[in-house]
């Protein structure tokens, strides 16, 4: 017996039971206010005195105290925030879920109301305020986002008109948790929803390959109508054959990574790349990535024009593997071909055909690493009687600062009159931006272009 009653006392109340309780107990204190005793004792006179009274007294009361449960709706009132009325009568009137996060906020979630609006509400696009809508729904031009290397040329884009519109910059924060490994976050995310969406992307270095592929690969979830992806510059694109067993064609590697990025709602990323080593690696890419490849030898031409001995200007390539990427570019143009012989341990350039004697050459080329081959085709040039001697190269890799062979204090580059590179690497091209014989054409006007929808 006293088992159960010890049971007894701890069995905790049904939930039936507490309302039938707390309805007990309602309905006496109700009795007794109703009593012409208890009325007269508040000061009531009558039923319609204290009805009075007690609206005055909810309406006073009203901003000091607050029920248990608020709508959803009134909190986002009070937030800034605009909800949808049929959102929240769809939700069956909801009130907050009294969820709270880590951070100590409490998030309120409305049926249908879209995803996450950085971690605090789930609202609509449209009822963003006014610091988070700052991306235009209706341009069709795309949000250009960018990696920090590439800011500068990401502002040349933004400033290009093309067909009376521009792109507009995204906006994301590139930090690092303590050890090391990337903390992103993409600060634009509600408001490219249905947006054309673009990444511009340098692969400069192997350490910042995998924080942009985290960005490229969530970009196109993002609900976003189309994703294109700029790199301007392959960096494996030389490494693109193997010669022996063993090696390691890493140009596969990177155009596998690409090909695997997720689908946007427009179907597959489209990637604009620029003079891409041999042309043939396009068919390195799998039919879930749509490469584009562009050349920057079109903004040459448009330089060279303006050259005050544009009609005496000869083309020259280093090799015969130049000479089959470029020719098409310089038809009706003068050329003149050099090729690379061995000559015991040393390999020399020579003279294959043209004659540049008397003549501006332009030596033009995919890309310069060192500047050694270039050294030697221009040594080789002068020496044929050459009045000048510039060079061309859409990529300038220079590692180890190895431009500074082609300045005035370099070892060897200095009879260059002029050496023209584009903003593809752009380490290289802040580098050497106002210092002669370097002379920067910018890819900006040729990318806005392609990606004018």
């Amino acid at each position: 017996a006293q088992t159960a009653a010890r049971w007894t006392s701890r069995r905790p109340v049904s939930r039936a039971e507490a309302i039938v309780d707390r309805s007990a107990a309602a309905a006496e204190e109700a009795a007794a206010a109703a009593s012409p005793t208890s009325r007269r004792a508040l000061g009531f006179e009558n039923d319609d005195d204290r009805v009075k009274s007690a609206l005055e007294t909810n309406v006073a009361g009203a901003d000091a105290e607050r029920p248990e449960k608020t709508p959803v709706s009134v909190l986002a009132q009070e937030a800034g925030l605009v909800v949808d009325a049929s959102a929240v009568s769809a939700a069956g009137g909801v009130y907050g879920s009294g969820k709270m996060s880590k951070k100590g906020k409490m998030s309120f979630r409305v049926a249908g109301a879209g995803g996450l609006l950085g971690c605090d509400r789930d609202v609509r696009s449209s009822a963003l305020p006014g610091a988070l809508q700052r991306l235009d729904k209706s341009n069709k031009y795309p949000v250009l986002f960018f990696a920090p290397e590439m800011k500068e040329l990401a502002h040349k884009i933004a400033k290009e008109d093309v067909a009376g519109s521009a792109v507009e910059l995204g906006d994301i924060d590139w930090r690092k948790f303590p050890d090391g490994f990337p903390d992103l976050f993409v600060n634009d995310a509600y408001g490219v929803r249905d947006r054309h969406v673009a990444f511009l992307a340098s692969f400069h270095s192997p350490e910042v390959i995998f924080e942009q592929i985290s960005i490229i690969y969530s970009l196109p979830k993002m609900f976003v109508a189309s994703f294109t992806l700029i790199l301007p510059f392959f960096p494996t694109g030389t490494s693109e054959r193997v010669e022996r067993e063993g090696e390691i064609a890493t140009a596969v590697t990177l155009a596998r990574i690409l090909s695997n990025i997720p689908p946007s709602r427009g179907g597959p990323c489209s990637t604009l790349i620029f003079d891409i080593h041999a042309l043939q690696e396009r068919f390195y890419f799998g039919d879930n990535i749509l490469p584009c490849f562009e050349s920057g030898i079109p903004l040459l031409l448009n330089r060279l024009s303006l050259c005050p001995d544009a009609d005496n200007i000869v083309i020259a390539y280093p090799d015969e593997g130049a000479r089959k990427r470029f020719h098409g570019f310089f038809k009706g143009m003068e050329e003149v071909v050099c090729t690379k012989v061995r000559d015991g341990g040393k390999r020399l350039v020579k003279l294959k055909e043209g004659e540049p004697a008397g003549r501006h050459v332009v030596i033009v080329d995919d890309l310069v690493q060192s500047g050694g081959t270039l050294i030697e085709c221009q040594k080789l040039l002068a020496k044929l009687g050459a009045l000048k001697v510039s060079a061309y190269v859409t990529h300038g890799v220079f590692p180890g600062n190895s431009w500074e062979r082609f300045t005035s204090s370099g070892a060897g580059g200095q009879g260059f009159s002029k050496f023209f590179l584009t903003d593809s690497c752009p380490q290289t091209a802040k580098a050497v931006e106002g210092i002669e014989p370097f002379e920067i054409l910018s890819l900006s006007r040729p990318i806005a272009e392609a990606l004018h929808v």
